[in-house]
């Protein structure tokens, strides 16, 4: 089965259901994996909206046939006339935040962001340390993330490998591999995450570094993976979804001149990358994610 499925920024939670099937992304950073990628933490939970981390992003959309109400703070009507004010007076973040409802619509997704700032309002400045190490005083949001992923009863969920090492990612990634480590309880049981959650490869940061193999990951990257759990790469042909995908990157206009050059630019990423994955799996126009398994 294929889903078009969607990209966040960093951490939020996105929802995408397709029939009875729900999905949760947790999503970092611009950057659209379009139909399986980058995206938002999508899940159903019965009548409710899937949630996810980052600044306030409203969408309410029906999802399986129902009309979804949500009391959660975070969730509101789409474009709220104080983020529209706001993004015509040149505020940065409320710009991205329309992009992210706009993107949102355009995907048939709901998104709740849970207030988590980027890193640049972290005190992360420049490429050195926005692509280098997360500071020892700047923890993964584990509980944050974890609560709302066990709220919403997901099927899958997803989270970024952290292709390029932007510290964003990586905690997400991080967050991934603390639920593979969890422990099996036996009083009130939890979700296996093992086979549950799933990495996908950062783009453009995939694209950009020619990234094949975990073996790419800088050392140590996984090391948060328990044993006895493995990692094996799994190929979604998108080919019937690749100019969707195109369509949807291109809502994240403020972001297109600095990371592609523009629109054009832009598009031709997006292609060559689907035809560069897909050779290595053998299909036409492909995305790799890394699958949790334990034998």
């Amino acid at each position: 089965m294929v889903v078009a499925r969607v990209l966040v920024l960093v951490p939020q939670v996105g929802v995408r259901v397709d029939g009875e099937h729900a999905e949760v992304f947790v999503g970092v950073a611009m950057g659209a994996e379009g139909a399986h990628g980058d995206r938002m933490l999508a899940a159903q939970r019965d009548q409710e909206l899937a949630v996810l981390p980052d600044q306030e992003i409203r969408v309410a959309l029906p999802l399986a046939g129902q009309v979804l109400v949500d009391e959660r703070p975070t969730q509101g009507a789409v474009y709220t006339e104080d983020v529209v004010e706001a993004a015509t007076a040149g505020d940065a973040v409320a710009s991205r935040r329309i992009e992210d409802e706009r993107f949102a619509l355009f995907a048939e997704a709901s998104i709740v962001f849970l207030d988590l700032p980027d890193a640049v309002f972290r005190g992360y400045d420049g490429d050195d340390q926005l692509l280098g190490a997360p500071r020892p005083d700047d923890e993964a949001p584990f509980e944050t993330l974890r609560r709302e992923i066990l709220r919403l009863e997901p099927q899958q969920v997803y989270v970024p490998l952290g292709v390029g090492g932007h510290v964003d990612h990586q905690l997400c990634r991080e967050v991934g591999l603390r639920l593979l480590a969890e422990p099996e309880r036996w009083v009130m049981p939890g979700p296996e995450w093992a086979g549950m959650v799933t990495f996908y490869e950062d783009f453009p940061y995939s694209w950009w570094s020619g990234f094949g193999s975990l073996d790419n990951l800088p050392g140590g990257a996984l090391d948060g993976l328990p044993d006895g759990v493995h990692l094996l790469p799994r190929y979604a042909d998108i080919g019937d979804q690749l100019e969707r995908k195109v369509q949807g990157v291109a809502f994240y206009e403020s972001q297109l001149k600095r990371l592609f050059g523009g629109p054009r630019k832009m598009a031709s990423a997006v292609r060559l990358e689907a035809a560069r994955v897909g050779a290595a799996g053998g299909l036409g126009r492909a995305e790799r994610y890394w699958d949790s398994y334990r034998p």
